[in-house]
């Protein structure tokens, strides 16, 4: 699994994976809060669907994903995915991080499409667009059901996420693997403590994702870790590269990729809003960075390949054999980096 390609897009848009415009058009059951999850609302619904079909445009190394949910409580300022809530009528900023869609019915269904006879087992990825091991799922436990499902029917699966709430499944994940091919990451790119509050205040410290790649490879599985996005000027130096890299070794990682930040429609809003408010004295230079699109220059690309390359070898991690990021040619689609962040 490559997994500088796990993102669902075809020239550069986010595709809304299985969604469907407006609450009231995918089979909403009841809204809910809990005093345990404050300021999050979760919109119970119904799916028909569980298997997404990716475009062949989309140029990846999968052509099936599962999402049990929409939305995101990480709530990563730079998540690439947030667009796509507006096909719910909700924003992409605050409504992205605290509307939360959960289909309840996902493993159900999944089932029963994966028993149909035109499924070939082809290979399915989970946490294309959001991650499925956010806060909902200590809640809702949708990926007990996902993985089983998927193992009984011989599918091979992949797993992205930045929740330690993966080392619950861990045991499931091991046995699973011992029938169908599994790859598991673990999403870390922003080593700093003070930084990680403020642009991905939802998801788990970087010291507890460091746990939980020592966690999967304590449970017999390989762990590739997304060191991306990379953060223009915030955390593409040598010193922070080197420091993060070191820490993921040490942790037992097998492999990584890093690639820089792409902004695409309404996420580079609400990050150049971020910046501004956290970062001021950044916002012009980020601005000329991305001013002729959503992709890093050339220039920019190659800098961080020149300096990644090196620290990749020194702490003996695997790489991928696509690390860094590259922006598309206009008749080569790409997709936009990985959806969970």
């Amino acid at each position: 699994m490559r997994w500088a390609d796990q993102a669902v897009a075809v020239n550069g848009e986010p595709i809304d994976d299985g969604a469907l415009p407006g609450l009231q058009r995918i089979g909403l059951v009841r809204s809910v809060r809990a005093p345990q999850f404050e300021g999050i609302t979760f919109h119970e619904v119904l799916c028909k669907s569980a298997l997404n079909k990716i475009p062949e445009a989309a140029a990846l190394p999968f052509r099936y994903t599962v999402n049990g949910y929409r939305g995101c409580s990480h709530a990563c300022g730079y998540c690439f995915a947030r667009p796509t809530h507006e096909y719910l009528h909700f924003d992409s900023g605050t409504d992205f991080d605290t509307q939360i869609v959960v289909k309840t019915n996902v493993a159900e269904v999944l089932r029963r499409e994966l028993r149909r006879p035109s499924w070939r087992g082809e290979a399915v990825a989970l946490g294309t667009n959001t991650d499925p091991y956010q806060r909902a799922e200590g809640r809702y436990a949708l990926m007990p059901g996902i993985i089983g499902a998927l193992a009984e029917s011989g599918t091979p699966l992949s797993i992205l996420t930045k929740g330690t709430l993966l080392r619950r499944d861990l045991p499931l994940i091991s046995a699973v693997s011992q029938q169908v091919s599994v790859s598991v990451a673990v999403s870390l790119a922003v080593g700093d403590a003070e930084l990680h509050r403020d642009v991905e205040p939802g998801t788990p410290t970087p010291q507890a994702r460091l746990g939980l790649i020592a966690a999967v490879r304590d449970a017999g599985l390989d762990c590739h870790v997304m060191v991306a996005p990379v953060l223009p000027h915030l955390t593409d130096s040598a010193e922070h590269l080197d420091g993060l890299l070191g820490q993921i070794a040490a942790a037992g990682a097998t492999s990584v990729t890093v690639f820089g930040l792409h902004l695409r429609r309404s996420t580079r809003g609400w990050f150049m809003a971020w910046l501004t408010r956290s970062h001021p004295e950044l916002v012009g230079r980020c601005r000329e960075l991305y001013r002729r699109g959503a992709y890093l220059p050339p220039d920019y690309r190659e800098r961080l390949r020149t300096r990644a390359a090196p620290l990749i070898a020194k702490h003996r991690l695997t790489g991928d054999q696509r690390p860094f990021s590259q922006a598309p040619k206009a008749a080569d689609p790409q997709p936009v980096q990985a959806t969970l962040f």
